[in-house]
């Protein structure tokens, strides 16, 4: 199982902060470094120096690193355009030499959205609109060079486009779509994504939600075998129940309520959660750090839970 490291940087993070964790998290040997794209900060904290924009922070990590791969978890369809989207993440993979992937989602955070003057459509639009974004991303990208894309969208109609410019990774980079909607979302996942993601699932609710996936995938002529499974989960590593505590109050959450609903406690108490999710078929985690500046949680992880793996 590969882990890798998940970020909320709009619960308060600077740039700096997020260069650093990602730093360390490349140095020990953790798979990638993603971030969620929000723009508003979530429950009791400031939220304070205030945001920053995903895609601005990984062209900033694409060349402040060297090996992490790079993502998002995920961009939501209502805050960019799909044509000048897909540019911003062919580029930051032209940055990386080709070390991202795109985690696109419909978009929730209504607040988010008012907070910053973003339209905010109904459900079914939110996800019209995603369907329409994954056809013109993936289009672009895989275009032949020197061809021409067309889309006759609803919402984001394309006409003659150049499909320039074009990432490294070919055909494309991966993309990640997630969730556990029961109808639209295995059918898109079945037909773009690379990898399904389920964010704070318990290993014990994902087998089904896995299941509808692979049903979709099967619909449509899919191997289900070339889809990458994966979770995400809060993460509070301790070497005793005393760090463990501690690390807990730091993210104003209780131990016992994060042993139920993520990934805590001793090292060996994380591996055995870890060997749960992977028997329902996981084969990432990806683990919420909320504490960006405990860098010790990192070293610790690395050093009694990844090398287990």
């Amino acid at each position: 199982m590969e882990l890798r490291i998940f970020t909320e940087p709009q619960q308060g993070a600077s740039y700096d902060q997020l260069l650093a964790v990602a730093r360390r998290a490349e140095e020990t040997g953790f798979g990638a470094f993603f971030r969620s794209d929000h723009y508003l900060k979530m429950g009791a904290v400031s939220g304070e120096p205030g945001p920053t924009d995903a895609w601005t922070t990984l062209a900033g990590l694409a060349r402040d690193t060297n090996r992490i791969r790079l993502g998002t978890l995920m961009t939501a369809a209502t805050f960019r355009l799909p044509g000048p989207l897909a540019i911003t993440v062919a580029q930051v993979d032209q940055m990386s030499g080709g070390r991202v992937e795109l985690g696109l989602g419909a978009g929730w955070f209504a607040e988010e959205h008012t907070a910053y003057g973003i339209p905010f459509p109904s459900v079914a639009e939110r996800f019209d609109r995603l369907e329409e974004q994954l056809a013109v991303i993936t289009g672009l990208w895989e275009t032949p060079a020197g061809g021409t894309f067309d889309f006759p969208g609803k919402h984001y109609p394309v006409s003659d486009s150049p499909a320039l410019p074009k990432p490294v990774q070919q055909p494309r980079p991966p993309i990640l779509l997630g969730g556990t909607g029961p109808k639209r979302t295995p059918r898109l996942a079945a037909r773009y994504a690379d990898e399904f993601n389920l964010p704070f699932v318990s290993p014990a609710d994902s087998t089904a939600v896995f299941d509808r996936v692979r049903a979709a995938c099967v619909e449509i002529g899919r191997d289900p075998g070339t889809m990458i499974w994966s979770h995400a989960a809060v993460v509070c590593c301790g070497r005793d129940e005393a760090e463990v505590a501690r690390r807990a109050a730091a993210i104003g959450r209780e131990p016992a309520e994060l042993r139920q609903n993520g990934l805590a406690g001793t090292p060996a108490e994380i591996v055995d959660k870890l060997g749960r999710y992977a028997e329902v078929g996981s084969q990432r985690v990806y683990l919420q750090v909320l504490d960006l500046a405990d860098l010790d949680h990192l070293e610790l992880i690395a050093a009694e839970v990844l090398r287990q793996l």
